[in-house]
């Protein structure tokens, strides 16, 4: 690898405090294996952000997420701006380090440390796509944020809050069910507006609707089986009017590849999405829990270069190495 300049931004209260500890041992790896670079730890949520903006105006070529995909999210946040990459040439590692991690399951990202250095030694990346959500903030103002893998609301932005206000000393997979089936008890079906493209344009009584670039979220739960990170579409997954008995009794085929087969399941594809609701609907971004409808989502093809094992690709994406 030709010398480039190289940023750890490490989230050490991912998978439950469990990145903390493992830092010195992966930064040890790495500097073996990479050679010098700097470390940014965060302390609160939006930190990542801000620490990734402030390493690509100080120059650096390569940001290196380590955490889970809400941490990889804030990262994308702070790289890219409303026009696209604030430098064209820069490239993003992930160490997945989190409680869900579903990106590594759509895209060859390395769990593995020993391999996921070597890509990173080599650069060798894809190009995907990602979701642009506009929604406003609480104080009224409009807001931006980029999305890599699912967003989702209903039911979805529920389970994210009872996840992230509790403990996840059961692993990623057990804490993301835990909350699925207790939100799920509670829940209180949702009337929203929802249009796709040009094609679809209804309101409907829903569980949860998941706008996907990848398969794959909530510890798991393959939503959109199909979806691929580089072909320009979104995936919308409606789980529609289901009593609380066809949700429980149907519960495993959110894991299966199977959600299609039920009746009262809707999968629409498009290019861009707008939800809205007279009812409080909250938004899970990346397994973060953002914010409400009213939203307003698009398709950003091919902007965002991941280092990833371009050897074991399971889908057709786009190469370009440095």
């Amino acid at each position: 690898m030709e010398s480039k300049r190289i940023t750890f931004i490490v989230n050490p209260s991912s998978s439950n405090g469990a990145t903390g500890k493992q830092w010195p041992r992966i930064r040890a790896k790495a500097r073996d294996r990479l050679g010098p670079f700097r470390t940014l730890i965060t302390t609160g949520r939006g930190d990542a952000t801000q620490l990734a903006r402030r390493a690509i105006l100080s120059g650096d070529d390569i940001i290196v997420s380590v955490g889970g995909d809400g941490t990889f999210n804030e990262v994308i946040n702070g790289v890219l701006n409303e026009e696209g990459l604030l430098e064209p040439g820069v490239l993003l590692g992930f160490i997945p380090r989190g409680t869900g991690c579903d990106l590594a399951k759509s895209i060859p990202i390395q769990r593995d440390l020993d391999r996921a250095l070597d890509n990173i030694l080599t650069c060798q990346t894809r190009w995907i796509d990602l979701g642009k959500l506009r929604y406003r903030g609480d104080d009224g103002r409009e807001l931006y944020r980029y999305f890599h893998n699912v967003m989702s609301f209903g039911l979805g932005g529920e389970v994210d809050e009872r996840v992230n206000k509790t403990t996840k000393a059961f692993g990623g997979f057990m804490s993301f069910v835990l909350a699925t089936l207790i939100s799920v008890l509670s829940y209180k079906r949702k009337r929203i507006r929802l249009s796709v493209d040009n094609c679809f344009d209804e309101e409907v009584r829903i569980w949860n609707v998941a706008v996907a670039n990848g398969q794959y979220h909530g510890g798991g739960m393959w939503v959109a089986p199909g979806a691929a990170l580089n072909d320009g579409l979104f995936h919308v997954t409606v789980i529609g009017d289901m009593s609380l008995i066809e949700v429980l009794w149907n519960l495993p085929k959110l894991y299966n590849g199977k959600i299609y087969e039920l009746k009262k399941v809707r999968m629409l594809t498009g290019r861009r999405i707008e939800a809205s609701s007279f009812q409080s609907v909250l938004m899970d971004v990346d397994g973060e829990q953002v914010g409400r409808l009213p939203v307003v989502i698009e398709i950003v093809p091919y902007i965002l270069p991941i280092i990833c094992d371009v050897r074991c690709d399971p889908l057709h994406y786009s190469s370009a190495s440095m």
